[in-house]
Parts: structure tokens; C-alpha cells; sequence
């Protein structure tokens, strides 16, 4: 359940590689296996109505009514992620959500727990770059106990010492592990390369051991007062409810909460990279050398945002993309090979990414560079249908359950969004041609001046990666990547 579950999975290795650099790099995960859809006309999906009001406190309320299922969706969705961590506490955004449920109201994290269970209902904290969310699913019937639980994890945490401890000796014991797993170690190293260390984008969400050993309670208080406030956030509810007898009853639960808008914690701009280089991270005895290139990308309000989908598609964000076919389904190079713009309230990293057997790294950068020249080049038109088939046939998962629904809100929020963004969408993906994917490309895609990261066994693969003349290599520790 809640950080217990949620979130503390989040700081394993395998939840590190949620990237985009996830935590930092989003485009970690296993590109999409789904079938290429038949080219041909898109159905039109319906969009559900959102009905929206407003708390006696200010706080939005967005509201889609889904009847068939006696279930409810409830996610309370604050603009207050790692972005809002201040200088030396990288983490403290991470941490205070971790600890919401360790403590709140009257009760300790055990008792919470047993009420979240008895409740038949299931609680989560999760957190990103740009927002924290607070998730509760429940059986309608239980709705009002639900509620007041989840008001007191959100609004009344207690950041006991003791739950303080335990969970940040947790998260310490997860960074040291990723010493040991080059797959996770990529995930650190690539954006504190292209970032360096002082921009927030530079450290994934868990922050660093420093940081997290000096965070105090009092300094999760000093977080969540200042950032968890109405002026900043949304409640979003889905499922069997109606508007008209749900308002009371969020009322009772969240009527109270106060708190004035923090500024903007969205980053500085970050200095873009102007020449290409080579990073290897020794890991000695590294089963597979792991692959990370790209540079600074866009923010989620770029103009060419539906452009950039299109070419990642097609460059690498589904199983049928150029990577992938090529180092996985022709050289066999990799199990999987993917890439992706990680779009954040600010510009987030561009990456292609893949883990390649040791003795064919060089050969695998070869062909990486292949595929991201040619991204450069006009695309065939066949290949232009399928991947705009590709990303419209995707639009109704969108729409399927309480929590898909909520959660495709909770991105029109944090994001800001307009109102017709869903109606629209598949409108605006077929409407991309391969002269804006073009454009796209020459601007987004320039691999002379990328960053070329690769964690593995230096003696094995720096003859070879030399030997391809891509620019200077450049040897980085562990301890660089880490500290």
C-alpha cells in the first residue's frame, strides 16, 4: 500500500528504470510490444464528459461519472515534485511523499495500513518531477471512511523519527545497490552527465545518499506546508459517483485544507550540449555494456510535441521502431533497444538507450548512429500511417478504467493542458506529415552533439569504442555518477 508499496518499489532497480531518465530518463521501459496496427481509418473515441467544481477552499474538482463498476478512483494531485527540492536536499520532494502514509492523523503507519485493508481498498503515494499524487481506489460503500483516511495521509502526516529512519535507511540501501547493476546505473549516470550535478534535472527523484542523510522531520513539515496546498492542486474522482452527492462529502474531507501557491518550482533552463563526447563508467565484470545517447530535450509545452511523438515512435518508442528492429531483430545486439523525449515542465533528456552484449558495444554504437542520421531524413509514407495509427489506436486505454481515466486528468492538470486536448488528439497525430517529422528531427536529433554514456567493462569495450573515432572518451567512477 501506499509508500510502502507504491513508492518504495519506485527506488528499486527495476522501478529506477522507469525512465525517462525517469526519476529521470522516462524512456527505460521495454519498448511497446504491441502489434503495428493495420493502416487505415481510426475510430472516433469518445471522450468522457468532466464535470468540473470547486471546494468552499478553492481546491478544483474534475469529475467523470463510470457506473458500471460499484468502484471509485479518488488521486489528489499536487505541482509539487523534485523540482521544488531545494539546493542540497535533492530528494526532499521523494522523501516527504514516501512518508505520507507513515503517519497521519491519530494513526501510526501499521494502523493505517489495517484500515486501508479492512476498507477493501488500496492507497498510494507516487511522485515525479513536476507533482505528487496521493491515490485511493474504493468500493463505493466505503467511500466516506476512505476519504477521511486519505485526507489525513495528504493533509495531516506526522513524519514520525522513527518511520524517518527506517524509510531513509531504505532508500540509502536502494542507492547503494544500484552501484552493483549497470542497467540502474545508467539511469543515474546519463542525466548527471548531460545536466551536471547542480541542476535538478541532473539527480533522479530519489536524490543522493548526502542529501537524504541530513533531511530532518522538521524539514518534511517546513516541504509539505509550503507546497501541499489547494492553490496548487486538484482532487479528481471517477467511477460510480454523481457530482451533486459527491461534493458534500469531498467537502467534509478536504473543505478545510488552506495554503497560498508556492512560486513556480519548475527548473532553469539547462545548458544545452555543443559537442559530442564519450562517457564510460567502469564497471569491471559488467555481463553487458549499457548504452545511454541523447542530450537536453523539450518541455511538455513544446509547439512540436505531436511532431516529436511521431518520430519517437518511429525512431524508437515501439517494438516495431527503427532501434529496436535493428539492434534487437537484425544484430541481435540487445534484447531491447528504445529512445524517448522525457517532456517535464521543463526540458527533460532525449535518450536512445539499450543494453548490448559486451563484445558487439562498439558495433551497437555504429548502428545507433545509423538510425539516428537516417531519423534525419524524410520517412516513407507507409511508415508515417503506421505510426500515427500507432499512437491514435492508443488513445482509449486512455478512457478503459477509473484509474486510466484519473490518471489522463491528473497529466491534463499538471500540464495545463486545454479542455479539447483528448477530443482533439487523434485530429492532431494523424495531421503530422513526414516534412514535420523532418523538421523535427534536424532539430531535436543532431548526434554530433550528444552525449554518448556507456556503463561497462572499460577494458573490454574502450579499444573498440576508440576505435569508432566518435569523440573524446572521457573515464567516470562510480562515485562521480553517485555522490
Amino acid at each position: 500500500m501506499g509508500s510502502r508499496g507504491s513508492m518504495r518499489a519506485r527506488v528499486t532497480v527495476t522501478l529506477i528504470a522507469v525512465l525517462a531518465v525517469l526519476g529521470g530518463l522516462a524512456a527505460q521501459q521495454a519498448p511497446d510490444r504491441s502489434a503495428p496496427p493495420p493502416i487505415g481509418p481510426v475510430p472516433a473515441v469518445k471522450v468522457p464528459t468532466v464535470v468540473k467544481r470547486q471546494l468552499s477552499n478553492g481546491l478544483p474538482v474534475w469529475i467523470v461519472e463510470m457506473h458500471k463498476v460499484p468502484v471509485a478512483s479518488v488521486t489528489l494531485a499536487i505541482k509539487a515534485g523534485a523540482s521544488a527540492d531545494p539546493g542540497g536536499r535533492f530528494g526532499l520532494a521523494r522523501l516527504t511523499a514516501d512518508m505520507l502514509d507513515e503517519g497521519a492523523g491519530t494513526r501510526g503507519a501499521l494502523e493505517i495500513a489495517d484500515a486501508v485493508e479492512y476498507l477493501g481498498a488500496s492507497l498510494s503515494t507516487s511522485g515525479s518531477f513536476d507533482e505528487t499524487s496521493v491515490d485511493l481506489h474504493v468500493p463505493v460503500a466505503r467511500l466516506d471512511d476512505a476519504l477521511a483516511m486519505m485526507s489525513d495521509v495528504a493533509l495531516r502526516p506526522t513524519f514520525p523519527d522513527k518511520e524517518l529512519q527506517r524509510v531513509r535507511e531504505e532508500l540509502l540501501t536502494s542507492l547503494v545497490q544500484v552501484q552493483d547493476d549497470p542497467e540502474a546505473l545508467v539511469q543515474f549516470a546519463f542525466p548527471r552527465l548531460v545536466y551536471g550535478p547542480s541542476h535538478r534535472y541532473g539527480t533522479l527523484t530519489i536524490g543522493t545518499a548526502a542529501a537524504l542523510k541530513g533531511v530532518t522531520a522538521a524539514e518534511l513539515r517546513q516541504f509539505h506546508a509550503r507546497n501541499y496546498v489547494p492553490a496548487s492542486s486538484v482532487l479528481i474522482v471517477t467511477g460510480d459517483v454523481s457530482p451533486d452527492a459527491l461534493l458534500p462529502r469531498l467537502e467534509a474531507a478536504f473543505g478545510k485544507w488552506s495554503g497560498a501557491a508556492p512560486p513556480s518550482a519548475a527548473p532553469s533552463a539547462a545548458r544545452q550540449l555543443t559537442a559530442r563526447q564519450i562517457f564510460v563508467v567502469d564497471k569491471p565484470g559488467a555481463a553487458q555494456s549499457q548504452i545511454a545517447i541523447g542530450w537536453v530535450g523539450v518541455p511538455r509545452s513544446t509547439p512540436d510535441y505531436f511532431a516529436l511523438r511521431v518520430l519517437n515512435t518511429v525512431l524508437g518508442g515501439a517494438f516495431t521502431s527503427r532501434l529496436n528492429q535493428n539492434l534487437r531483430e537484425e544484430h541481435q545486439y540487445s534484447y531491447g533497444a528504445r529512445s524517448s523525449f522525457d517532456m517535464r515542465a521543463g526540458a527533460g533528456p532525449f535518450a536512445a538507450t539499450a543494453g548490448v552484449q559486451t563484445d558487439k558495444t562498439a558495433e551497437s554504437l555504429t548502428e545507433f548512429f545509423k538510425e539516428l542520421q537516417n531519423i534525419r531524413t524524410p520517412i516513407p509514407t507507409a511508415e508515417l500511417e503506421k505510426a500515427t495509427n500507432y499512437l491514435a489506436l492508443q488513445l482509449p486505454r486512455a478512457f478503459e478504467t477509473t484509474d486510466s481515466v484519473a490518471a489522463s486528468l491528473e497529466q491534463m492538470f499538471v500540464y495545463d493542458l486545454p479542455e479539447n486536448y483528448f477530443s482533439t488528439y487523434t485530429d492532431r497525430v494523424k495531421a503530422v506529415t513526414a516534412a514535420d517529422v523532418q523538421r523535427a528531427a534536424e532539430r531535436y536529433i543532431q548526434p554530433d552533439k550528444f552525449a554518448i554514456v556507456v556503463v561497462g567493462d572499460r577494458k573490454q569495450i574502450e579499444p573498440g569504442i576508440a576505435a569508432l573515432k566518435l569523440g573524446p572518451i572521457r573515464v567516470v567512477t562510480i562515485d562521480e555518477v553517485m555522490k
